[in-house]
């Protein structure tokens, strides 16, 4: 960048103005050298003026750098919630974990709007995906992907024993700039009533779309909207998400070596959290950090966890058996 960039800068420009003065202050000092009365001095004035270029240089570069990487940082987030192993268990605490995170976004004042939900039989969710926006939403939930496993009595179980169920967690950046381009030939799109609670029309106009990437067999649903082509554009929205997304994971898996040290955002099948309610404990394995108080997380209180992994500067560790 050069001076006029970090001038027109907001972020910069004050430190801009200040450099102006002194590389201008160092201009006069350089042409007294040619005076021989005048040399001396101007080679001190030279001398304390340099670092201070230098040094005004390196933070408008780093503060510049720092503003560009948050305006390219994702301000939306799909949210992706599957119950797994465990049946009406799993859909249930798959049903309290996406509370859990919507208490978490109404705490942080992110836009939280569910695109898709595919019920149980008990009233929990086999699936269900919200988008979430606002400012570092992604930078906060990235690390939620992957297996979280629950340890628990269920209210029907009747010898006291605790089950172990599963859910996935998949959480897919929106980003301004794409890393996949979808041919529109490559789609197949699908139109159907939308169900459930709404007005006159719910039932009776194919506003819900289901859109196909035949490539990949990957299939998108919504039917937040109460318009075919706001649910089409979200649909879309949504598959652009989730390819840019396996695009990143094979990424990473190529340069896996290289990232260690760093906690892993990409795989669905790696177990990376329990939930012991009977010890009301929550272990995150990959840092081995636990924290108490789960009827409290569960209500949306998960900062702490949030930012022990924001902050973990450690080796990566496995996600292990608790």
């Amino acid at each position: 960048m050069d001076l006029e960039s970090f001038k027109s800068n907001p972020r910069t420009t004050y430190l801009a103005q200040e450099y102006e003065r002194l590389l201008n202050a160092k201009n006069e000092a350089e042409a007294m050298l040619a005076d021989a009365d005048m040399r001396e001095l101007a080679e001190s004035e030279i001398a304390t003026l340099a670092p201070q270029l230098e040094a005004l240089w390196t933070q408008m570069t780093e503060t510049a750098e720092v503003a560009k990487q948050e305006e390219e940082a994702p301000k939306a987030m799909i949210l992706e919630i599957q119950g797994g192993a465990g049946g009406d268990e799993s859909s249930l605490f798959a049903a309290e974990l996406a509370l859990m995170y919507q208490n978490y976004a109404e705490q942080r004042n992110w836009g939280w709007s569910k695109l898709d939900e595919s019920l149980s039989d008990v009233g929990g969710y086999k699936d269900v995906s919200f988008e979430v926006k606002g400012k570092g939403c992604y930078e906060a939930l990235k690390f939620e992907t992957g297996v979280h496993r629950v340890q628990r009595i269920p209210e029907t179980e009747k010898n006291g024993r605790v089950h172990t169920s599963t859910v996935t967690v998949s959480v897919m950046p929106i980003r301004a700039k794409t890393n996949v381009t979808i041919p529109m030939s490559d789609l197949e799109f699908e139109t159907s009533r939308s169900g459930g609670a709404g007005g006159q029309n719910v039932n009776k106009v194919e506003t819900a779309v289901r859109v196909i990437h035949k490539p990949t067999g990957i299939a998108i649903r919504c039917t937040i909207e109460r318009s075919q082509l706001k649910n089409k554009e979200r649909a879309l929205e949504m598959l652009q998400a989730k390819l840019d997304q396996i695009a990143q994971e094979e990424d990473d898996k190529k340069h896996a070596s290289e990232k260690k040290s760093q906690v892993g955002t990409g795989d669905r099948s790696e177990k990376i959290r329990t939930y012991n309610f009977p010890q009301d404990r929550v272990t995150d394995h990959r840092i081995r950090e636990s924290w108490h108080g789960l009827p409290k997380i569960m209500l949306g209180n998960i900062d702490p966890i949030v930012t022990s992994l924001q902050n973990f500067t450690g080796e990566f560790g496995d996600a292990g058996e608790e």
